[in-house]
């Protein structure tokens, strides 16, 4: 998956699900701050994240995304696993 797929996968379900409107989905965005997620959003992101790549998210993983970008790199780094 390229990074600009991850991206727009992610922004599609930010704004779907947690009604966030696109134009604050911004890579630099912070998940908690500026879009306004609690742990009970993250824990419904990561479940996509695992459907979404078929693999397993483990908590330690999840731990460092704070941003949008985080995401993308994460979503990368699960797709790209062999």
């Amino acid at each position: 998956m390229t990074p600009e797929q991850a991206y727009s996968q992610i922004v599609a379900y930010l704004t779907d699900t947690f009604e966030i409107p696109a134009e604050q989905v911004r890579p630099e965005a912070l998940l908690i701050d500026d879009l306004g997620l609690d742990s009970i959003d993250a824990v419904d992101l990561m479940v996509k994240l695992q459907e979404q790549t078929g693999r397993k998210v483990s908590p330690d993983q999840f731990e460092n995304v704070r941003t949008v970008q985080d995401l993308v790199t994460l979503v990368q780094s699960l797709t790209t696993k062999k």
